[in-house]
């Protein structure tokens, strides 16, 4: 299957802004890529890429004064497959996981462990652990919170929505990484393209937001907002929460003009 992904983002800066831009599909799909991924700016600026320390790929630049467009187009090929399950993959001891992972068992900015251990351990302590203990895990958040636009608010953590039962995608991916992170399961937070494919049309695209947790020697992708395996996600970036993920992060004001998002099934 071949998914044509971009987007077209126009900011407007009222100085000069120096910006830090996390637009680009991870490295690990560049070899899937059918047609280029290049990111245009208009006006034309100079702009440097680089890795960061969860291995996304960062573009750096300055943008000058007045409104500042970022844009690309292109077609990634993809199994076309649902995300797959392993029903069986166990949970890891604590003192058995890699060192490098410990990060994913640590509170972080919008996953507040501490707030939300002695909820995890209520209500997931007795499921046996490993997959099932996850998917009860989605389960929970799927149905605590309820889905919708109008309650996007960029600030909202994972305690927050467990309190308010309203949020966007990335709201459902952070509480149920921090409620698998109080049950001692490293889990990750996601952002990419995932459209409408073998699924009902949603509406407005967007970014969508996951998770991955550490099972069975290996990373495993789960989404609490659909709750259900998905075709085609692309994935762009994860880290510990959206901090660490976030498309576009600007050292001054700035106002949001245009945000459109292309994740579809190339005809």
């Amino acid at each position: 299957m071949h998914i044509r992904v971009g987007y077209d983002i126009i900011y407007d800066c009222p100085t000069p802004t120096a910006m830090l831009m996390m637009l680009s599909i991870r490295p690990e799909r560049f070899a899937d890529l059918i047609t280029p991924q290049v990111m245009t700016v208009t006006p034309g600026v100079e702009f440097r890429d680089y890795l960061d320390d969860f291995g996304n790929l960062c573009t750096r630049l300055v943008a000058p004064a007045g409104p500042v467009r970022f844009q690309a187009d292109c077609v990634v090929n993809d199994p076309g497959v649902p995300d797959p399950v392993h029903a069986t993959a166990i949970q890891h001891p604590v003192d058995e996981l890699p060192s490098d992972l410990l990060i994913f068992l640590l509170g972080s900015r919008y996953c507040e462990t501490d707030r939300l251990s002695w909820v995890a351990w209520g209500l997931f302590g007795g499921v046996e652990p490993g997959w099932g203990r996850v998917q009860a895990i989605c389960d929970y958040v799927h149905d605590r919170i309820t889905f919708g636009y109008e309650y996007a608010r960029n600030t909202r953590t994972a305690w927050e929505a467990h309190e308010e039962r309203v949020g966007v995608c990335r709201d459902f991916a952070h509480l149920a990484v921090a409620l698998c992170r109080c049950m001692n399961i490293p889990a990750r937070y996601c952002t990419g393209y995932l459209g409408d494919i073998g699924v009902p049309e949603e509406g407005v695209m967007d970014f969508s937001a996951w998770f991955e947790v550490y099972l069975g020697g290996a990373w495993h992708t789960f989404d609490a907002r659909h709750n259900t395996p998905r075709i085609g996600r692309i994935l762009m970036a994860h880290g510990r929460d959206a901090t660490d993920t976030a498309i576009s992060t600007t050292f001054g004001p700035h106002a949001l003009v245009r945000f459109d998002v292309i994740a579809e099934e190339a005809r």
